[in-house]
């Protein structure tokens, strides 16, 4: 799993808004986040919450996206259902995950973590151990502000 200070691994895979590119962002902060299952009780309240401050993450330079093993299909109508303006990848074969070190014990999807990175794409903050989903909307934002 990167840790704060390094590069964030570079990726592209499919999204709810076509291909996406993480090096495509550079030049915009970019808060990573991993969640477990689409519709599920505390990815809905996480994804809530990111879409409920998403105007404050876009007044930092920053874009959100969220990456799971759903299909696109069903992360587009999750992001419909919540009003969620920004992109989710579907990584269904894991390749992110892996690539993030972010799979469950099972290896079955991801675990719930969330990477700030940085304009130029250095990880500079990781959280996870969160005992409520949608803190985890709350502490990036944290992050991003304390970056200045």
């Amino acid at each position: 799993m990167p840790s704060p200070g390094e590069p964030a691994p570079d990726f592209e895979a499919p999204s709810t808004q076509g291909p996406l590119k993480l090096s495509s962002l550079r030049g915009r902060r970019v808060v990573l986040y991993f969640f477990p299952k689409a519709f599920t009780a505390g990815c809905t309240r996480e994804l809530r919450r990111f879409a409920e401050l998403y105007g404050q993450f876009r007044s930092l330079n920053a874009e959100v996206v969220g990456v799971s093993r759903d299909s696109v299909d069903t992360l587009r109508r999750f992001a419909a259902r919540y009003g969620a303006q920004f992109p989710l990848v579907s990584d269904e074969e894991m390749k992110v995950i892996g690539l993030y070190g972010v799979a469950n014990e099972r290896g079955t999807g991801a675990r719930r973590v969330t990477f700030v990175i940085d304009e130029g794409g250095v990880v500079k903050a990781v959280i996870e151990g969160l005992r409520r989903a949608e803190e985890h909307a709350d502490k990036a934002l944290e992050a991003l502000r304390s970056m200045g």
